[in-house]
């Protein structure tokens, strides 16, 4: 039992042995640095249960818990929040317990267990990913991760969105101006090559547009009529047909552009166990919704149409079947959901990581599964995010002004090297050595940027202010990281496997000892709440304290042989720690910096 756990059982004991009541919940918190004390119980939530002056009340629970509590050595109560002081001894007897843990914070998967499956990515195969996918990856893969360290079986995966008329766009742009060129023959990854085709349509449809409307054609209509939009719906409906010719351009241009995504994920460092592809699941779900149509979940009106009715759950209606018997997308995602537990019989939910404009969609999307009686459908959870911004506004992929993850990429790491150069940081360091830390350190600030933050706000993304070796950034946490491997590199020799006992802690031995015991409930609450920005800032926590601990007390110059080495192992257990909270948000952390 933890401390917490300990106090909250304990102080129940002597409210009912104090005062004869019982109390539901009791409500703790670190104590504030201004007080002295570890642990801090709220009094004035007990006043619903207890009458009286809640200094008093403190003052009564503070002194049954002194003499009941091995571990409380002495309290204050100040304006009702009773702080309690904690003893040496219970963090050393915590520290002895985890110092040799690996993996320390995780939770061992139960192998029959329930799996969750995370969908992220999902890209459109008309273009290249952007940097609204990389937030989306980033959460998707962090959450992933946060859920298996929390004890949960994960299956990645992602559906492609390969088919429809912005694909037809890209292919018909290719076959009209492209002169039969490949990926291979211009030297350019796949994604970017089909992304360009689509830019080139827009613009020659534009033109086309413009051309009608010179000749008086409403420009309304002049965008319904513009001949190359006619063409690409045309190529659409021979698609749909299974024409041959059509059929196998999208197969080849789809292909460039797999391998040019593959590319991309593998530097971002994301991974998938399964994909789902929208041009095999777009029929998916018409048996679903006539069987639900036969047991009265959905209703059909005058044209033929199949819809269902929330309004009663605070929704609208919701059309899921056309009137000629074509699928809309809702149809489709019905279908898909119920194919993957198909797939993974031992689903026990889904994460759906999708843009905030999405979020209409899922609670309808749910609403339905749930009145279709899958047991599963009430574990499903909308992985809800903001858009990411640039300084110089918003991005449109019609228009080629997306910024581009491979560029992004180089880009951070371009900037780690300009921001390293000037700090002198590398200064020895081979060639080699330093692009791959340049690499390191870049995707690192990429990456805890955007985790950083509540999945639900939006971003304002800034490269050279997430490159900073100060603040709250990646760079400042990995370099802390380096610093304590520097301390452990020059203690070696040093027998680190012994116990240290009965040691009377310094303030900021404690104050680390306290971030370390907190780590396993932050993996727990970030899992519960799918929010890799609550790891992103205890790391940030647990370097701020570290880092206050290095500045005040003498690590490889203590006093004595055994504060030296304590001090060393709990400078390793720190690592350690950093770097486990460090790879659930996909981050590496270099040895040397």
């Amino acid at each position: 039992m933890d401390i917490q756990d300990l106090i909250i059982t304990k102080v129940k004991e002597g409210v009912k042995h104090l005062f004869d009541a019982e109390l539901e919940a009791v409500e703790l918190q670190p104590t504030r640095k201004d007080f002295e004390g570890d642990v801090t119980v709220v009094v004035f939530p007990m006043l619903r249960v207890l009458k009286g002056n809640p200094q008093v009340i403190g003052e009564q629970i503070g002194a049954f818990l002194e003499e009941n509590v091995e571990e409380v050595t002495r309290f204050n109560v100040v304006k009702g929040f009773l702080n309690l002081v904690i003893g040496d001894r219970y963090y050393l007897e915590f520290f002895k317990a985890i110092k040799d843990q690996e993996n320390y914070g995780y939770v061992t998967p139960d192998p029959d267990g329930k799996a969750v499956l995370v969908e992220y990515s999902s890209p459109n195969t008309n273009k290249p990913l952007h940097l609204g996918h990389i937030r989306n990856n980033l959460l998707g893969y962090s959450v992933s991760e946060i859920l298996k360290a929390s004890g949960k079986k994960v299956y990645k995966t992602q559906i492609i969105n390969d088919r429809g008329i912005h694909i037809c766009k890209s292919m018909l742009a290719w076959k009209k101006f492209g002169n039969g060129e490949t990926p291979e023959s211009v030297g350019l990854k796949g994604d970017k090559l089909v992304g360009n085709y689509y830019v080139a349509f827009d613009k020659a449809y534009k033109k086309e547009i413009e051309e009608l409307v010179a000749g008086g054609m409403p420009k309304k209509e002049a965008e319904k009529k513009a001949p190359l939009l006619l063409e690409a719906q045309e190529m659409l409906r021979k698609w749909e047909a299974g024409d041959e010719e059509v059929v196998n351009l999208w197969k080849t241009m789809n292909q460039w552009v797999y391998d040019g995504f593959d590319i991309t994920y593998k530097n971002l460092g994301v991974d998938f166990d399964s994909y789902y592809y929208e041009s095999n699941t777009y029929l998916l779900g018409k048996d679903v919704v006539e069987d639900g149509l036969a047991r009265g979940v959905f209703f059909k009106k005058g044209d033929g149409s199949v819809w269902i009715d929330l309004t009663d759950e605070g929704l609208d209606e919701k059309i899921v079947l056309r009137a000629d018997g074509t699928a809309v997308y809702m149809t489709q995602d019905i279908g898909t959901a119920i194919q993957r537990v198909k797939d993974h019989p031992d689903i026990g939910g889904m994460v759906y990581t999708v843009g905030n404009e999405q979020d209409y969609h899922f609670k309808v999307l749910f609403l339905i599964l749930q009145k279709l009686g899958y047991d599963w459908a009430k574990s499903l959870y909308h992985l809800s995010y903001g858009m990411v911004d640039l300084p110089s506004g918003k991005m449109k992929s019609r228009e080629g002004t997306v910024v581009d993850a491979d560029d992004l990429i180089v880009e951070m790491t371009e900037t780690a090297e300009e921001i390293s150069k000037e700090l002198g940081k590398l200064d020895g360091y081979s060639g080699k050595e330093k692009q791959r830390l340049y690499r390191i350190i870049g995707l690192g600030a990429l990456k805890y940027y955007i985790l950083k933050v509540d999945p639900r706000k939006r971003i304002l993304f800034n490269p050279a202010e997430s490159v900073d070796f100060a603040g709250n950034t990646g760079p400042f946490i990995q370099y802390t990281y380096a610093r304590i491997r520097s301390i452990l590199r020059k203690a070696e020799g040093l027998d680190l496997t012994k116990n240290i006992e009965g040691l009377p802690l310094h303030d900021k031995e404690k104050e680390l000892l306290k971030q370390l015991e907190a780590f396993p409930e932050v993996v727990r609450n970030a899992a519960e709440n799918y929010s890799p920005a609550v790891i992103a800032n205890y790391a940030y926590d647990l370097v701020k304290a570290f880092n206050s601990f290095y500045q005040n007390v003498s690590i490889l110059g203590a006093e004595d042989e055994e504060r030296k080495k304590f001090r060393v192992q709990l400078s390793q257990k720190v690592g350690e720690v950093i770097a486990s909270s460090l790879r659930l948000l996909g981050i590496d952390v270099p040895e040397r910096m």
